[in-house]
């Protein structure tokens, strides 16, 4: 069978299941897509696309207009709440990679890798309002079926030679391989989530992370037109421990954000270089989230269905690596299933590849990822630093961060080494 012959079928529309549409398309592998809304918005607030994915998303043709849109971020810094430094260090294309980190809005990415599955593939293999619900295989395909997810009324089924499911971490598909597993684990942190145009901080393209475990402010500019202008379009997060029972709410579990919620817990915080009461009071929307992930799986794929992106490793954003995880997922299929013509043994290479690893870095990232710098400083500082902490060895923060580097997959020479 060649290639042109396959067909494969994805559920999910987002960032993911459209990645990975893009990257088997460009194989010469046909797909159609199925989302479960009517209408596909541009959703969300920011993300980060680390040097790994953006050299992935380069391939696909997708930089250009990911460019346009993103910051290039040259920076991450880790501070304390008094605005001394802990540990910085350039990224991207400042730190000598050969592409950027950018960071860009959730919405921005999704509505370039929309438009662009649409252009390739044709829009009608980009099929709305069809939500999965079941699928039935034997040795030679696999028949995945949809609904009206507002009814439950039957849409449609289709046959196909395998079966993605990008649907999330609330996935559909996943429950049917684990139908116990019951919902997202709550980390007993909640994260409130903004966007603020104001002035920009620092060089207007920096990323920082300040506190420690309790309490902790994310933020970095996210759009590029608004720098252009002499602005900062500022995604942050403002993240508190609160002890909660949330068992039984799901991961898309959102809801407004309010101020008295959190700003108070900030209130002796002084940066210096940000105004903090103006980051949280012209927040242009706030919105409130549990962070949540689910437990690593001790298989991903059956035949010729599997998982992919937060269906199959969702995980906490420390790091600020999940949406990167997920197009890697999405590169790693498509090369694979394009040297074989036996799709249940390139299925389970393609678990092979990437399982273990994610399994690595959600339970890293439950231990807070690279951010854990900032509790060291917490709990090992004497409070005789000057204005730059030295309480915790330089080499050993160093390591931390280029430890993370590795087993996420974007360390410099490793990246360049797989290109």
């Amino acid at each position: 069978m060649g290639k042109s012959e396959l067909q494969g079928i994805i559920a999910g529309g987002g960032l993911v299941g459209l990645t990975a549409a893009l990257a088997l398309h460009q194989k010469g592998i046909s797909v159609k897509v199925f989302e479960s809304v009517p209408e596909i918005k541009p959703l969300g607030v920011g993300i980060n696309l680390l040097p790994h994915s953006v050299q992935n998303l380069a391939k696909l043709g997708l930089l250009k207009d990911l460019e346009k849109v993103a910051i290039k971020t040259s920076s991450l810094a880790y501070y304390t709440e008094d605005g001394k430094a802990i540990w910085r260090e350039p990224r991207g294309l400042d730190a000598g990679y050969d592409v950027p980190q950018l960071s860009i809005h959730r919405g921005d990415f999704h509505m370039i890798l929309l438009a662009t599955a649409e252009e390739r593939l044709g829009p009608e293999n980009i099929i709305r309002n069809h939500h999965f619900s079941g699928f039935d295989q034997d040795e030679s395909s696999v028949t995945a079926h949809f609904v009206d997810r507002t009814n439950g009324d039957p849409k449609t089924s289709i046959t196909g030679d395998f079966l993605i499911g990008a649907d999330g971490i609330n996935s559909s598909l996943r429950r049917l391989f684990y139908p116990d597993e019951g919902p997202p684990k709550y980390s007993g942190q909640m994260l409130w989530r903004g966007v603020t145009e104001m002035d920009p901080y620092l060089d207007g393209r920096s990323m920082f992370m300040a506190g420690h475990n309790d309490l902790k402010l994310v933020a970095y500019p996210i759009r590029e037109e608004s720098h252009k202008r002499g602005k900062s379009y500022i995604n942050w997060i403002a993240e508190r421990r609160i002890p909660s029972d949330l068992a039984e709410r799901q991961a898309d579990w959102n809801e407004e954000g309010l101020l008295d919620e959190f700003k108070s817990d900030f209130a002796d915080w002084d940066l210096g270089w940000l105004d903090m009461d103006r980051l949280f009071e012209e927040a242009i929307s706030i919105h409130k989230f549990p962070m949540v992930d689910r437990d690593p799986l001790p298989k991903w794929s059956f035949g010729r269905v599997t998982l992919m992106g937060d269906a199959a490793h969702a995980m906490y954003p420390n790091g600020s690596n999940g949406v990167s995880q997920g197009v890697l997922d999405a590169m790693t299929f498509a090369d694979i299933l394009c040297e074989t013509n036996d799709i249940p043994s390139a299925i389970e290479e393609y678990e092979k590849t990437r399982r273990e690893v994610t399994q690595k870095i959600i339970l890293a990232n439950r231990q807070t990822g690279p951010e854990r710098v900032m509790q060291m400083v917490k709990e090992q500082c004497p409070g005789t630093c000057g204005e730059e902490h030295s309480c915790v060895p330089k080499d050993v923060l160093e390591n931390v961060a280029l430890s993370y580097k590795k087993l996420a997959g974007f360390d410099k020479q490793g990246l360049a080494a797989s290109k």
